[in-house]
């Protein structure tokens, strides 16, 4: 698909990256600030300020900053946010990027494998779900501060998809979703739920955010992707298997990102594969596709078949079936008190 965009509209945006001091979050502040971004990196790792401090030197951009993030601490978040619209040069937020998010085999493998004592034990530990707390709980509490400082973004406006925002300011809410959004990842099984979780916040928000807060959200789900932060097991696993790019994964958030004509898209990167089977031609496919781009036509069928057998409920009611549950639910609280009331046993003379 053609992804062409301006990386020049991101010139004086303030963008917020979670997880930004390392793999997708340290290549998304690093192309960004090459176009003049202000970027905000937020890690839970201090080693981010070095990152922050090396990107400024080779970008020779000096909007560049570190504030030290705990995804999973509400405090943390709101000062993250705080923090950043005080450096922010026109004092508001264009875009957030959720992407801090993280993959414990071992908590995994604990997971399917139990291995203490639930039967015996007078104190059986439960699981851990560090990747849940991370993946959905931080996503959550990133994505919510998101919706109230984007709309007091001073001089931005909803977002319009027939055209490009030309007032230089942005509302706009990136989801790093994952191929595991899509597909299950056998033995990886808290990974797979987070980020089916994030895809589920992504099908929400694009389509209310928009009209209620003026805000675009879209969403990247990145294949196995040939990082530096790709460990031995991982790859000797995947051995002989194509592997996506970490630039077409910058190059789909960029698009998003800087086309602000973007509302409601999701993005699935990957390897770059033979088309032989689709098209009978022997080309390549490219590394970016869209995904969930017609789900809209099945979810209204869905919905319209729920309005409709609704609809048909309560024309059989009628008035008295109206009339009966409004009387139900005046009484509601009376009946519950009456119910609560230690009731009298009867006298036995």
């Amino acid at each position: 698909m053609d992804i062409s965009h301006d990386l020049s509209r991101v010139k004086g945006k303030t963008i917020l990256i979670t997880g930004g001091a390392s793999g997708f979050g340290a290549a998304f502040s690093a192309r960004w600030a090459s176009a003049g971004a202000i970027v905000i990196i937020g890690d839970i790792n201090p080693s981010g300020e070095e990152v922050a401090a090396r990107i400024r030197q080779e970008t020779q951009n000096s909007n560049v900053h570190f504030i030290q993030l705990d995804v999973t601490s509400w405090t943390s978040q709101v000062n993250y946010f705080r923090e950043s619209v005080r450096l922010s040069p026109h004092g508001g937020i264009d875009a957030v990027v959720a992407n801090a998010g993280i993959n414990d085999a071992r908590e995994s493998k604990a997971f399917e494998k139990p291995d203490a004592d639930y039967l015996n034990d007078p104190n059986p530990p439960a699981p851990t779900f560090n990747t849940l707390d991370i993946n959905i709980t931080g996503v959550m509490y990133t994505v919510h501060l998101a919706l109230f400082f984007l709309p007091r973004n001073p001089g931005s406006e909803h977002c319009e998809s027939e055209s490009v925002n030309e007032s230089g300011r942005d509302r706009h809410i990136l989801l790093l979703g994952s191929v595991a959004s899509l597909h299950p990842l056998m033995t990886q099984t808290p990974y797979t739920v987070s980020k089916h979780g994030v895809l589920g916040l992504f099908r929400c928000l694009r389509i209310s955010a928009p009209v209620d807060a003026g805000i675009r959200v879209n969403i990247i789900c990145p294949y196995y992707t040939d990082s530096p932060f790709m460990q031995a097991p991982v790859r000797g696993f995947l051995a002989g298997v194509p592997l996506g790019k970490i630039d077409d994964v910058v190059d789909a958030a960029s698009y998003l990102v800087a086309d602000t004509s973007c509302i409601g898209r999701s993005l699935v990167t990957g390897p770059k594969l033979p088309s032989t089977e689709l098209t009978g031609a022997n080309e390549q496919e490219g590394p970016i596709w869209e995904c969930y781009l017609h789900d809209w036509e099945p979810a209204d069928v869905f919905t319209r078949r729920m309005l409709t057998a609704v609809h048909a409920g309560i024309k059989v009611r009628g008035w008295a079936g109206w009339a009966y549950d409004m009387a139900g639910a005046l009484t509601w609280p009376v009946r519950q008190w009456w119910n609560s009331k230690p009731q009298e046993k009867p006298r036995r003379d």
